[in-house]
């Protein structure tokens, strides 16, 4: 009998540390196994399950189309008592402020949206920070002053990290262009690819990109020309081409935004953390001379101590108008909302 009743109380115990866990839901666009985007997010579920341990319960699920598919991922998660829902793609925006104003009870996160509920919140990074940081090392390191740029949709996040790499582009080179070439696609290896392949036929010597898959880089090393990627240190995929890239660290949200639901303080703020919260930084390869890493360092520092903004003027946009003046910077709701090239982009938007 005294066993039985030692039985019964660990049962108990354990059930209930089941009941106090939090349940929490990724929702992914692109595959895990896409070496950028999607995988740096996982990577930051990983360390949130590490972190938390036994105190959360994680389930994922990747390659869900923006639209009515999405909607119903996350309406199911949302009915099957998940505490916190995290979606990771900007095309899931509306689907999120729908879903979240039918399950009041549920908290959800949007990664790189605007739009807000009581209980739908926006996170998102400072990408632009080292995206002007690659610019950096494109300008320095190409010799054709032809440099392409792979693109994913002609959203402000792209936009507006497009215009950050290009002004770290004039920033070391005046002379030299930055070509856009749109896929329409956040991960379709094959149209990533011959879009990088248009830019090498034109002359480009320095590929970089705004999609989730290594593919551009992949072209630029078959050519035998440089690469910046993007998302995760994409070196493996083109050793002979990769120069930086520009990364995500989401751990550390994650496990802040967890936290903040199980103590109660959550609230649905809009955050953009830069290289100062470790959420974004810039990766180097040895194939960047020392004199140009110590310029991206120290370019690094300055953007850290506010001494520098990527968007400082004067800034001209394609037209010649000063959108700019010496010394004045872009708000925050300016970047946001972006829809406008700088003066050495060569590209349209669609």
């Amino acid at each position: 009998m005294k066993k039985l009743l030692v039985a019964l109380v660990m049962l108990l115990l354990i059930t209930s540390l089941v009941v106090a866990a939090t349940r929490v839901a990724f929702i992914y666009v692109s595959p895990v196994g896409d070496g950028g985007y999607t995988f740096m997010h996982d990577q930051g579920r990983l360390f949130l399950e590490e972190a938390l341990g036994k105190d959360v319960i994680v389930d994922i699920i990747e390659s869900v189309p923006e639209g009515a598919e999405a909607e119903s991922v996350f309406r199911g998660y949302a009915q099957r008592g998940y505490d916190i829902i995290f979606g990771t793609s900007f095309g899931y925006m509306d689907s999120m402020v729908k879903v979240s104003q039918q399950f009041p009870k549920t908290t959800f996160m949007h990664c790189s949206g605007y739009k807000t509920t009581d209980n739908l919140g926006v996170y998102f990074g400072r990408m632009y920070e080292p995206r002007f940081l690659s610019g950096l090392v494109a300008g320095a390191m190409t010799k054709s002053n032809i440099i392409g740029y792979v693109a994913a949709y002609p959203i402000p996040e792209v936009i507006r990290g497009i215009n950050a790499f290009a002004l770290g582009v004039s920033y070391v080179n005046p002379d030299a262009k930055v070509h856009v070439v749109w896929s329409n696609t956040w991960f379709d290896p094959t149209l990533e690819k011959d879009a990088a392949i248009s830019l090498l036929d034109v002359g480009a010597d320095v590929i970089a990109q705004h999609q989730d898959s290594p593919s551009p880089q992949q072209a630029a090393e078959e050519r035998g020309v440089m690469s910046i990627g993007y998302n995760s240190d994409m070196s493996a995929f083109a050793p002979n081409a990769f120069l930086a890239a520009p990364v995500w660290n989401w751990g550390h949200y994650y496990v802040r935004a967890v936290e903040a639901v199980q103590k109660g303080t959550w609230t649905n703020e809009s955050y953009w953390g830069g290289i100062d919260h470790d959420l974004v930084d810039i990766v180097l390869s040895d194939l960047v001379p020392d004199g140009v890493a110590n310029l991206v360092h120290a370019m690094r520092e300055s953007i850290i101590k506010d001494q520098f903004h990527p968007f400082q003027g004067p800034i001209y946009d394609q037209e010649g108008t000063l959108r700019y003046a010496q010394g004045e910077i872009a708000s925050d709701a300016e970047l946001l909302s972006m829809d406008w090239f700088v003066s050495n982009v060569v590209g349209r938007l669609q």
